[in-house]
């Protein structure tokens, strides 16, 4: 047995308050640290990450228009002032239950309260050659490598002389018509159609297809009618080729196979097609849902485990409302952790918790510049409204007033100049076999 498996994780402080040990520092588990500062609980808060990444702008990394750190926030700022909040950099690796300890590549955790708060991450369907030469988009550091790979490919385009030998590198097909696919659709149709022909003006872009797959009969499906049709309709006037009831067969790094028997010639496959919870040796299988969700109460307490609770999407709560468990989104992630903050101060009171009630404030997603599509729960709009919206909600959503500030003035000077300046090739320097570990991301 490895020594982490018998040493504890080294410099956690000793403390008279009971341990809370929350494993992922997305949405569910930042908030829940946040809202359990200054309580008289020790917190400690576990990432493989040092900072928390906001997903919803991912793709405008990955299309050039944000810069990576103006999406991300260093989790030991946040609580640069907190007394009872601790962070530590660790993979986790399995828990043991019975002995209430949990188990990372730097020492094992012993816990009083555990929160299961991990995420989730791509689902392939099991489909290997898409896994392999697709890419991904649920990390920062996956939308990083879209934008070097898209710019990547326009640098040889430019290299290549006849128009049918480009036509690979130049096309650009999405998986998924979700929130994801649709905003990382009318990126890609805006730089193609305003941005890139400045940069590559012996390149002819219309010829460049951009291409949306869905399987379903619909794009943004959790969506009212009103803003399935409208996405549709201002993706089509992009010049966004929508191919709906579509299924991806597979996909040799060159051509994606369609079930219908047409092919479509790409290097660039983006795929948001689907998500799977992420998973945690140590749990029994009769926790888990058939698609991989942990079974909890209305609590949020895992099934028959006392003291083990599990928040956002890798949860599932069956209720009246949601009977096969809520939507994987922030809002659901971000108000689980406000109710279990709130149970767990309630429980060392020696109060009874209170069951979670979710409350859908709406749904939202863009399309390009000045369209967008909003759902709330009292009025559902579209257009340039719904666009400055949608900016507003996610620029208060942002973490640390530079962020926003940052963020601000970019899509202030994009909107002015319709010419975002990060279109940079920084590729990442050769890392020894002794420090990969440490300093690249496993796809």
């Amino acid at each position: 047995m490895t020594e982490r498996f018998h040493s504890p994780l080294p410099n956690i402080p000793k403390s008279p308050f009971p341990k809370v040990v929350i494993i992922g520092a997305g949405f569910a588990g930042l908030k829940l640290a946040r809202n359990l500062n200054k309580k008289k609980l020790q917190v400690v808060l576990l990432d493989k990450n040092n900072y928390h990444q906001f997903q919803p702008l991912f793709y405008q990394v990955a299309t050039a228009g944000l810069e990576p750190s103006a999406i991300s926030f260093p989790l030991r700022k946040i609580f640069h002032h907190s007394k009872n909040v601790i962070f530590r950099m660790a993979e986790v690796e399995s828990l043991d239950t019975d002995q209430k300890r949990l188990f990372t590549d730097s020492g094992y955790l012993d816990y009083d309260y555990l929160v299961l708060a991990m995420g989730a991450d791509t689902n392939y369907f099991g489909a290997k050659n898409i896994e392999f030469f697709a890419s991904p988009m649920k990390t920062v550091s996956e939308a990083l490598y879209i934008r070097n790979k898209i710019i990547s490919n326009y640098e040889k385009a430019i290299n290549i002389e006849k128009q049918e030998n480009r036509r690979a590198l130049m096309n650009v097909v999405i998986v998924g018509g979700g929130p994801t696919g649709v905003e990382l659709a009318g990126a890609m149709a805006e730089l193609r159609n305003n941005v890139l022909p400045k940069d590559y003006p012996e390149l002819s872009f219309k010829n460049m297809q951009v291409v949306l797959i869905e399987a379903g009969s619909s794009l943004l499906a959790s969506m009212s009618d009103e803003a399935k049709e409208h996405a549709l309709e201002y993706l089509k006037k992009l010049g966004v080729e929508v191919k709906l009831e579509t299924k991806v067969q597979d996909y040799d790094g060159q051509q994606v196979f369609l079930e219908n028997g047409n092919k479509i010639e790409t290097q660039t496959l983006l795929w948001a097609a689907g998500i799977k919870p992420n998973r945690i040796k140590g749990l029994q299988d009769e926790l888990f849902a058939k698609n991989g969700r942990i079974l909890v109460d209305k609590f949020n307490q895992v099934n028959g485990l006392e003291g083990v609770y599990a928040l956002g999407d890798i949860c599932l709560m069956e209720t009246d409302d949601y009977p096969r468990g809520h939507p994987q989104v922030a809002q659901v992630a971000l108000q689980q952790a406000s109710a279990l903050a709130k149970n767990l101060v309630n429980y060392e009171e020696g109060k009874e918790g209170e069951p979670f009630k979710y409350k859908d404030l709406g749904s939202m997603a863009t399309v390009g510049r000045k369209l967008a599509v909003v759902d709330l729960p009292f009025i559902k709009f579209q257009g340039l409204f719904a666009w400055l919206t949608w900016l507003f909600v996610h620029l208060m959503a942002i973490l640390g007033v530079k962020n926003k500030l940052l963020i601000f003035l970019d899509w202030s000077w994009n909107y002015l100049s319709f010419d975002p300046s990060l279109r940079l090739l920084i590729k990442p320097k050769y890392v020894r076999a002794s420090e990969r570990r440490e300093l690249i991301e496993e796809k």
